[in-house]
């Protein structure tokens, strides 16, 4: 099976991550010679190979970004571009959620703002 990079920008019902996560699967299934009629769980899979599911990872990297952005200075654009917000409307194709968003709706599930952020992250030990 092969993923290519313009069926993840095709607009789908499916979320890009959800496809992204089948094709991990799927080749974590073939390394471990896991065939039909055989099968194990998503999660047995990722336990007998240390993985962690794909949205859980980018979300981890994601916010290891934002403590490293966030220890930056403030004249620093990308410090800057965590909390600019765009006046114009985005032109059609453009993702839904800018990086904004997408770190509002994280802080939101976690129940953290962005201010408890930045002193977190300014308080880093090592």
């Amino acid at each position: 099976m092969e993923l290519k990079l313009g069926e993840l920008l095709q607009p789908s019902s499916r979320n890009p991550i959800k496809k992204v996560q089948v094709f991990i699967n799927s080749c974590l299934r073939k390394i471990l010679n896991i065939h039909q009629p055989d099968t194990i769980s998503n999660s047995l899979l990722w336990e007998r190979t240390n993985q962690l599911p794909a949205e859980e990872e980018i979300r981890k990297r994601r916010w290891k970004w934002i403590g490293l952005t966030l220890r930056k200075s403030s004249n620093c654009i990308t410090r800057q571009a965590l909390t600019w917000n765009r006046e114009e409307k985005r032109k059609s194709g453009r993702p839904k959620n800018t990086l904004r968003q997408e770190i509002e709706a994280d802080m939101k599930r976690m129940n953290n703002n962005m201010k408890e952020r930045e002193v977190f992250a300014q308080d880093r030990v090592g």
